[in-house]
């Protein structure tokens, strides 16, 4: 072992250990974050206007701060990039995270003093938990890539703005510099796939030990590499021994990358996003992400089924459930109050409190009143896939309401298969089958005849990531939205239907 992999493993029992402190008092973390936040921005803007002076406990904050989603708290950010200080929290941000919105345009998220750090710590932790379980540390001598968009950050106002992966790109600690990859230089190119192929030119010849990115995008590199050599990832990388992803269920990706790879690895999943860093993988054996709740973020949890109710019940980290799905609401240090993220978790655990991204509160298919969700759509696709050794590249699903002729309207399911199961009514029904169990609306959808089962339309080799690069959203932290309750993606991809 060398002396860094020893240096490691001391390093990730020591972190371990400051985590089980609050992990073991999650309702005192919480309470703790909470009071600390309210007091560091009673002075702001917002802080004035919500009496947070006044705020002494829970009950105290949801008399006085609404949910919000970006839009509705749109007139306190706006202040905030014209420059002005002390808006959301005490004077400027450090950064904007520049993202696309669907409905608000570009989001400009603040990133404030306070908050970086956890962005850097909790990446570096999910690496510690995983080397204090298995023991293993050898990967840290090897060179490390991480796929992320440019580190090139403009100015507005006197605040920085970019990509939050590339915002990232300028804290890598010291340590990790030599071992890092891809070069500066190719990391700011803006074209992917320039970037990708560049990218494999400078590591082809590497020892990669770790890989980092969203799976479909990571699955570009892998297919470059083959491309280039005729070989196997694991072949090429002969030490290449753990993936870290986020962004998008890895589950799907899973039997390809394999191949791709030839073997399998270990794998770690992040939950990072503009607005926080929320969970990570921290154990090999256990199911879901610990939700970090000693990171400067209060959460609260919301009934996905009641979100849209007038006054929906916000309940905080002591009165969750396993297994009920809820719109997450954050409050945090970066000056976001009653934030509606959008997205939706299950926790598959309160001792600790772990989690699963179950999708998002806006992508669902209800257009009939079935409220089919991201993971219910994921977990059905993994036994037809698991039942007929097929594979996929990418995949999302729509809802057809008017279908030709006298047809049932149905559940069209848009997939790029990388392997084609032998028997494709077969594979549609164990989905269609999986669906309906776990889905009760959706069964008696069927059961009475409202809906038909589900129909899949085959997408050409290639043909998802031809959308996304004709739309300008090809590579970086872009991602196929698994649902939709429209057909606008669906239209989109006709183009690319296999006929």
């Amino acid at each position: 072992m060398s002396i860094k992999a020893f240096a490691a493993r001391i390093f990730a029992r020591n972190v371990y250990k400051k985590i089980q402190k609050w992990a073991q008092h999650p309702v005192e973390a919480q309470e703790k974050v909470f009071q600390e936040l309210i007091a560091s921005a009673a002075g702001t803007a917002f802080g004035k206007d919500h009496d947070f002076i006044s705020i002494n406990n829970h009950e105290d904050f949801l008399q006085r701060v609404p949910i919000r989603d970006y839009e509705a708290l749109r007139s306190y950010v706006d202040k905030v990039v014209e420059g002005k200080e002390d808006i959301l929290w005490p004077g400027k941000p450090l950064y904007f995270a520049k993202t696309s919105g669907t409905t608000s345009g570009a989001k400009y998220i603040p990133i404030t003093k306070a908050s970086m750090p956890y962005h850097i710590e909790a990446a570096r932790n999910a690496i510690l938990c995983y080397i204090h379980e298995t023991k293993n540390a050898a990967f840290v001598d090897g060179k490390m890539i991480f796929l992320q968009g440019s580190p090139v950050l403009n100015e507005k106002h006197g605040i920085k703005l970019g990509r939050l992966s590339g915002i990232v790109a300028h804290y890598i600690p010291k340590y990790l510099q030599k071992n890092r990859m891809p070069t500066w230089e190719t990391n700011c190119i803006e074209d992917w796939e320039t970037k990708v192929d560049a990218i494999v030119e400078e590591t082809i010849k590497e020892d990669m030990t770790v890989i980092s990115g969203i799976p479909s995008w990571v699955q570009m590199y892998f297919e470059r590499l083959h491309d280039k050599t005729n070989k196997k990832v694991g072949d090429i990388f002969k030490n290449f021994q753990l993936f870290i992803y986020g962004g998008v269920n890895y589950e799907p990706y899973r039997s390809k990358f394999e191949n791709l790879i030839g073997r399998k690895v270990d794998s770690i999943e992040l939950f990072p996003a503009s607005e926080g860093f929320f969970a990570y993988q921290d154990s090999q054996k256990e199911n879901g992400m610990l939700l970090l709740l000693d990171a400067g973020i209060f959460y609260e949890f919301v009934k996905a089924d009641e979100f849209f109710d007038e006054n929906p019940k916000r309940l905080t980290i002591k009165d969750v459930e396993v297994g009920v799905n809820y719109v997450m609401i954050i409050s945090t240090n970066a000056g976001l109050w009653a934030y509606n993220l959008g997205d939706t978790i299950q926790f598959t655990s309160t001792d600790p409190y772990r989690i699963i991204v179950s999708g998002r509160i806006k992508h669902f298919i209800s257009a009939f009143g079935e409220h089919v969700i991201a993971k219910e759509v994921e977990e059905a696709l993994n036994e037809a896939i698991k039942a007929s050794n097929a594979s996929i590249n990418e995949f999302t699903v729509a809802p057809q309401i008017n279908p030709e002729g006298d047809e049932l309207p149905y559940h069209e399911w848009f997939i790029e298969f990388e392997e084609e199961p032998q028997d494709l009514a077969s594979f549609a029904q164990t989905i269609d089958a999986s669906l309906q169990q776990q889905n009760s609306y959706y069964y008696d959808l069927i059961q009475g005849r409202i809906l038909q089962t589900l129909k899949i339309s085959k997408i050409e080799n290639g043909g998802f990531t031809s959308y996304m690069k004709s739309i300008g959203k090809l590579g970086g932290q872009n991602k196929i939205q698994r649902l939709s309750n429209d057909r606008k993606l669906a239209e989109g991809l006709k183009d690319f239907v296999i006929r």
